[in-house]
């Protein structure tokens, strides 16, 4: 089956999306143990979630690059998970998008959309896009305080994963409301192919 060009595809159930970060062991240690983000997790600062797994393999280099030494996989309630869609803005204009009214989105939104091409397993560049979703203000306020539901290191299961002794995490199209597609600029076709 052809992948839609932009299509959030994640691990989920009836009430959560599971996104992954990488941080050092300062901050993960603290994190797995409170179940939540708490210092020297910095608030104040843009943090970045992703749904996909090799994505988050491609960007922290199988938890070997400096600060990221550490895979978490994040359950958030599909409410927030929505909320943070709603309430975004991609990081680039759109084909024919008004620039200043595109510049005000961005400035106001709380929430920051990017699409850059999904990896394979050996980390290569696909012909789709994997979204990566940008936190900032509110936004990680709410995922700190409402939206966590659970917090799981998964480094040490990468080695076998990476080796093929193992599966990475089943994704599947998200089943994305057709009112957020428009919101986060998705393929028209990816919400007919999550409802499949």
């Amino acid at each position: 089956m052809e992948v839609p060009y932009r299509q959030i595809r994640a691990v989920y159930t009836g009430e959560t999306v599971t996104v992954y970060q990488a941080y050092d062991p300062a901050v993960a240690d603290r994190a797995v143990t409170a179940q939540r983000f708490v210092p020297p997790f910095k608030r104040e600062r843009m943090t970045w979630v992703k749904p996909s797994f090799h994505w988050m393999m491609y960007r922290s280099g199988w938890a070997a690059k400096p600060g990221q030494t550490r895979v978490l996989a994040i359950q958030i309630s599909r409410d927030g998970f929505e909320w943070a869609l709603a309430h975004s803005c991609p990081s680039h204009p759109g084909t024919g998008e008004d620039q200043r009214a595109w510049a005000t989105r961005l400035r106001e939104s709380p929430v920051r959309i990017q699409w850059d091409p999904e990896r394979d397993a050996r980390l290569n560049p696909l012909p789709y896009r994997s979204i990566q979703i940008g936190l900032s203000g509110e936004s990680v306020d709410r995922y700190v305080d409402e939206w966590t539901v659970s917090i799981t290191d998964i480094t040490t299961a990468l080695g076998a994963i990476r080796a093929g002794r193992a599966a990475p995490p089943a994704e599947r199209p998200y089943p994305l409301p057709s009112g957020l597609a428009g919101v986060i600029g998705a393929s028209p076709d990816a919400v007919r192919a999550s409802r499949r």
